[in-house]
């Protein structure tokens, strides 16, 4: 690729992504009164981390049962309120773990 097509790549990735984060403000001035649309703009960004993450918690590891374990840990460790860093922690040390004991096991 030559300089000229990289610095016009980078151009429209720019220009693409500025228009994605200007259209909503110029097209929503006012404040949004349905109920419906706030609630669906609010789980927007979790929706999208959870489809963004969960394929690649599941292709990370050698085994499925890890990644299995691993996320079983992770979710039950955050609903009960953990931290962040302890809820991440715990997960790769169960996964670790459930490594070690396949591997172990075959």
């Amino acid at each position: 690729m030559t300089t000229s097509k990289i610095l016009i790549n980078i151009l429209v990735m720019a220009g693409v992504t500025y228009l994605i984060r200007m259209l909503p403000m110029v097209i929503f001035r006012q404040k949004i009164e349905n109920r419906f649309v706030q609630s669906f703009l609010f789980y927007i960004p979790y929706a999208v981390l959870g489809a963004m993450t969960f394929p690649g918690i599941f292709t990370s590891t050698s085994s499925l049962w890890s990644a299995i374990t691993g996320t079983v840990v992770a979710v039950i460790l955050s609903f009960r309120e953990k931290g962040l860093l302890t809820v991440a922690l715990a997960a790769c040390f169960t996964v670790y773990v459930t490594e070690a004991v396949l591997r172990l096991m075959l």
